[in-house]
C-alpha cells in the first residue's frame, strides 16, 4: 500500500470516527431544543450516547421467521452510512476517499442501505415492516432525483462531480449567492427533512400506525440491532446537514492539516451545523405533521426547485 493510500485510509477512519461520536449529540440537542420552545425542560444533551449504551447492552431479539436478510439489514446500512461519511467533506475541503467517487457513488451508497433497511423490514412478514418500507421508497423515488439534480445544480458551476474538488474550488471563489445555489439549497433543505424522518414529513417520536414510515421499518429490531438503526440514522442526518453547509457556506473550512487550521475548521463546522439544526427544530415546531399523501407532493417541490436551480444555471 502506497503512502497517499495508507493517509487516505487513516484520514477515512478518524472522520468516520468523529461522525459516529457527534451524530447523537446532534439528535440530543434538536430534542433538547424543540423541548425548549414548548416550554419543557428536554433530555440531557448525553442521553443519546445512555440510549446506545444501554441498547448494546441488551439482547438481541429476533422473529422465528427471519433470515439471515433481517440480521444483515441494520449491518448493511449502517455500513453504507458510515462509508458515506468518507466521501463528504467536513473539516478539510477534501474528502478522505474522494478518489473512488463522488456525487454518484454518495447516492448510491445511502440508496444502498435504505435497500438493505427496507429489505430487512419486509423479511418478518410483520405488517408494520411492510407499510414501512413501502411509505419509505415512496417517498424515495422523488428525494432520490431531487437530491442528485440539487447536487448537480452546484456541481455545473465547477465542472466537476467530485466532492472534494467542488468544496476546494468553493473556498477559492468564495460563498455564492446565485440564484441556482439558493433554490439547490432550498431544495436540498427540503430533501433533508424528509430522508431524516423530521416533521412534516415523519415523526420521529411517534409509533402510530397512521402516522410512521422510518420507525415501522425499525420496530422489529431490539437490542444492539436496533442501537446500530437509530446510530446510523443520526449519523445520516449530521452527514446531510454537513453536506449542505459546506457545499453552499464553506467558510472556515480548512485547506490544509495545519493544527490551527483543523481547530478553526472544527469551530466553524459547528457553528453552521448549530445553525442548521436550529432551523430544522423551528421547522419542526412550527409545522404540523402532513397526511401521508401530501408527502409526495412536499417532495414534488424540492424536485420541482433542483430542476429550476439547473435550468437557472445552464441559462
Amino acid at each position: 500500500m502506497s503512502v497517499e493510500a495508507l493517509l487516505a485510509l487513516v484520514a477515512a477512519l478518524l472522520q468516520a470516527g468523529g461522525m459516529l461520536a457527534a451524530a447523537p449529540l446532534l439528535r440530543t440537542g434538536i430534542k433538547k431544543m424543540k423541548a425548549r420552545l414548548q416550554n419543557r425542560q428536554g433530555p440531557p444533551l448525553l442521553q443519546g450516547y445512555y440510549d446506545l449504551a444501554k441498547l448494546l447492552g441488551k439482547e438481541s431479539v429476533q422473529s422465528e421467521t427471519a433470515s439471515w436478510v433481517y440480521a444483515a439489514g441494520p449491518r448493511a446500512y449502517f455500513a453504507t452510512v458510515v462509508a458515506a461519511t468518507t466521501l463528504v467533506p467536513v473539516l478539510v475541503a477534501a474528502a478522505p476517499l474522494e478518489a473512488t467517487g463522488g456525487i454518484l457513488l454518495l447516492v448510491g451508497t445511502l440508496a444502498l442501505g435504505r435497500f438493505a433497511l427496507a429489505t430487512a423490514a419486509l423479511d418478518t412478514g410483520s405488517p408494520f415492516g411492510g407499510m414501512g418500507s413501502s411509505r419509505d421508497m415512496t417517498i424515495a423515488a422523488l428525494a432520490e432525483p431531487a437530491l442528485m439534480l440539487g447536487l448537480f445544480a452546484s456541481a455545473l458551476s465547477v465542472g466537476t462531480m467530485n466532492l472534494g474538488v467542488l468544496v476546494r474550488d468553493l473556498v477559492q471563489q468564495g460563498p455564492s449567492w446565485h440564484p441556482s445555489d439558493l433554490l439547490a439549497f432550498a431544495g436540498l433543505f427540503i430533501i433533508v427533512i424528509a430522508e431524516t424522518g423530521r416533521i412534516p414529513v415523519d415523526n420521529p417520536a411517534t409509533h402510530l400506525e397512521l402516522t410512521m414510515i422510518h420507525e415501522a421499518m425499525a420496530l422489529e429490531y431490539a437490542g444492539p440491532d436496533l442501537a446500530l438503526v437509530e446510530w446510523a440514522s443520526a449519523v445520516k442526518e449530521l452527514l446531510y446537514l454537513t453536506l449542505l453547509v459546506n457545499l453552499f457556506l464553506p467558510v472556515g473550512i480548512a485547506t490544509g492539516f495545519a493544527p490551527g487550521a483543523l481547530l478553526v475548521a472544527l469551530g466553524a463546522w459547528a457553528g453552521k451545523v448549530f445553525l442548521l439544526a436550529v432551523a430544522v427544530t423551528l421547522v419542526e415546531s412550527t409545522n404540523a405533521k402532513l397526511r401521508l399523501f401530501r408527502v409526495p407532493e412536499l417532495v414534488s417541490v424540492s424536485l420541482g426547485l433542483a430542476f429550476l436551480a439547473l435550468a437557472i444555471r445552464f441559462l
